[in-house]
């Protein structure tokens, strides 16, 4: 397979997502958001870790929020958004020094609530459960757990 070949397949596979872009402060922050498809599917933000990108979670995105189309139950299913952190995929890189996990986690606890999500769960690893645990530490009033 040739790079090109390569590259046009991966593009194809995350294209195969809704994407968005968001001011999230002073930022546009690149998302995946996957709509669950149940009765009552529940929030959930997954971040990524270093030196990933929402690439990696495009395997479990379809069990998630479609849980009955995998052999599961649609009760479980999942309204799924996967940021892209400040300075990775096609998010803005932070303007000022200093972004790290905790002022990330408030960038999320903005997103989610623009996104019309009064509460929801987080997940994340390696930077991405830094992410999460500041969300719940911070932000228990929007934060189901994480």
């Amino acid at each position: 397979m040739t790079t090109s070949a390569f590259l046009e397949s991966h593009e194809a596979a995350l294209n195969a997502f809704p994407q968005f872009r968001a001011r999230v402060g002073d930022l546009g922050i690149h998302f995946i958001h996957v709509k669950g498809k149940g009765p009552k599917p529940f929030p959930l933000v997954v971040t990524h870790g270093w030196p990933g990108s929402v690439v990696e979670f495009t395997k479990i995105l379809g069990p998630l929020a479609d849980p009955a189309a995998h052999g599961g139950d649609p009760a479980d299913a999942f309204d799924v958004v996967c940021p892209s952190m400040p300075g990775y995929g096609f998010s803005d890189h932070a303007k000022t020094p200093g972004m790290d996990a905790e002022k990330i986690a408030a960038l999320w606890a903005e997103l989610m609530r623009g996104l019309g999500y009064a509460r929801f769960g987080a997940q994340g690893g390696d930077w991405g459960a830094m992410v999460s645990t500041y969300l719940g530490a911070n932000h228990a009033d929007c934060v189901a757990g994480i």
